[in-house]
């Protein structure tokens, strides 16, 4: 999946994103206070997407 349509459904369901990273960016979700890491490739897996909404506590794609 594409980073920035990751992204976009980040901040679609109140993340926000925070700071870059050596490697990735960190984001927030402001209604549970959870941080995630986004990796900063084109393209990322969908069992790491999975994995991202589950940390922030919102729907899966």
């Amino acid at each position: 999946m594409k980073r920035l349509k990751v992204t976009q459904y980040l901040e679609s369901n109140n993340c926000v994103f925070l700071r870059e990273g050596s490697s990735h960016s960190i984001y927030m979700n402001i209604l549970t206070g959870k941080k995630t890491s986004i990796p900063r490739h084109a393209d990322i897996d969908e069992i790491t997407v999975q994995k991202i909404c589950k940390q922030l506590e919102i729907p899966q794609i």
